[in-house]
């Protein structure tokens, strides 16, 4: 089939556009923490854009507010939740030490 006499085929994927996740009110600033924490992960890195879906002006500003609520200490640099758990590892020792006594 020719590509002129192909009917005109309309894509198949929807396409929704998502809101963007800092209103026109929010005022991207250190002090406003309920806005800054949405923009960090769980480890305390900031964000890229793509997973942010920030234009280019708003992600440099959260990047420096971020950055500035870390310096005055309203942000921890790094979040500490690494938890080792050696109960498996440790029982296992043991038993490997009772064996060849």
């Amino acid at each position: 089939m020719d590509k002129s006499k192909r009917p005109f085929l309309k894509s198949k994927r929807s396409f929704r556009r998502r809101l963007p996740p800092i209103g026109s009110g929010d005022r991207i600033d250190y002090r406003n923490m309920s806005l800054i924490s949405r923009f960090i992960s769980e480890q305390g890195k900031i964000l890229s854009r793509r997973v942010n879906r920030l234009t280019l002006k708003q992600q440099r500003l959260i990047t420096i507010a971020i950055k500035q609520a870390r310096i005055l200490s309203l942000l921890p640099f790094l979040t500490n939740e690494k938890r080792f758990e050696r109960t498996e590892s440790t029982a296992r020792a043991t038993s490997f030490r009772t064996r060849n006594k």
